[in-house]
């Protein structure tokens, strides 16, 4: 139960329910990118995926100087409701 609020608390953020559906769409995208196309600084958008790295939501990897974000392999179920939630919506 208590993972389960920490998933929630996690995903209860527009910027980050906005990074996982932009993660969704385009499978993986460095830092510099999402910031750019969520338009938030690099420094937040760099705190908001921590906080979904912590919670199993994205993994990373890093080339050169450059990290990349990718949704996980092994979402929870409610996760993956989310996403479908959010990458079925006009808004």
């Amino acid at each position: 139960m208590k993972q389960l609020e920490k998933i929630f608390k996690g995903l209860a953020n527009r910027r980050r329910l906005s990074i996982i559906q932009l993660l969704y769409k385009n499978k993986e995208l460095p830092v510099a990118e999402i910031s750019r196309r969520i338009h938030l600084s690099f420094t937040s958008t760099s705190k908001h995926l921590l906080i979904l790295h912590q919670l199993d939501i994205v993994e990373k990897r890093q080339e050169s100087l450059s990290v990349y974000y990718r949704l996980g392999d092994k979402l929870p179920d409610v996760v993956k409701r989310v996403i479908f939630f959010i990458s079925n919506s006009r808004e």
